[in-house]
């Protein structure tokens, strides 16, 4: 067994869900759930099959996103993994519901930071063994930092 780190591209003001899936009508119901979530959402899709022809299969209403998340799984090439881009909206809006697609088994990562992706690889094939989201921690808020995190939170319009 290898192990390789693939680093997953992410477009300025967009986000990325990985996951992992189990039925090749996954692409559907995953474009199903993002345009059902969030009106004039941009979103691209791309699924990695794990059997039969073991494609790449791909959906979305942005070409550009659309392009990237497959480049993404070509890179990850592990089987029945997703990847998401999305683009004007975030992730807290569409993840409850993807979670709740009857073939989603498990969600990686959820994110607008840099990602990594550790994959084990053996003569079968490829598989993800977790992410690295983001930084290194570089400590404990301040009260200067609890305020700047109210007002960001304010700012977007989660919070009154």
């Amino acid at each position: 067994m290898e192990f390789k780190v693939v680093k997953m591209e992410v477009p300025t003001n967009s986000n990325i869900i990985i996951g992992q899936t189990h039925f090749i009508k996954t692409v559907e119901d995953l474009y199903e759930v993002m345009v059902n979530s969030v009106p004039n959402i941009k979103f691209g899709i791309a699924f990695c099959e794990a059997s039969g022809p073991c494609l790449v299969r791909a959906e979305g209403n942005d070409e550009g996103l659309k392009s990237i998340a497959i480049k993404n799984a070509i890179s990850l090439g592990a089987g029945h993994t997703f990847v998401i881009l999305l683009k004007e909206a975030f992730p807290i809006n569409v993840l409850n519901d993807i979670k709740n697609c009857r073939e989603v088994c498990s969600i990686f990562c959820a994110t607008a930071n840099p990602v990594e992706v550790v994959i084990a690889e053996t003569e079968q094939g490829r598989g993800v063994m977790g992410v690295i989201d983001g930084f290194k921690l570089k400590g404990v808020e301040t009260e200067k930092d609890v305020k700047l995190r109210k007002d960001f939170l304010r700012k977007i319009g989660y919070k009154l």
